[in-house]
């Protein structure tokens, strides 16, 4: 299954408290359970105005779904077609 990551603009996303994040947490758990197709959220990054978040579903179109019935944004889905680190450097592949 390909991942993706949605990038959510939402103002103030860096001061969330643990109980908006808990809420969000639940309300996107509570989604992904009712879509009945295959879908993982990995994790998200909080970081000024924005969350960044790593999900893995068939197409980006069941992200957008997500993002629809959940009432969360997804200002960008983008594809993650690789990811490297400074390990890359060293490990040819």
């Amino acid at each position: 299954m390909p991942k993706f990551i949605v990038e959510r603009n939402i103002p103030g996303a860096d001061t969330l408290t643990r109980d908006d994040l808990r809420d969000i947490s639940a309300k996107s758990n509570s989604v992904v359970d009712g879509l009945g197709v295959p879908y993982v959220w990995h994790h998200t990054y909080a970081a000024g105005d924005k969350l960044y978040c790593v999900h893995e579903a068939e197409s980006a179109d069941v992200i957008y779904r997500h993002a629809k019935e959940g009432g969360f944004p997804a200002d960008l889905v983008a594809e993650i077609k690789n990811t490297f680190g400074p390990d890359t450097a060293t490990n040819a592949a």
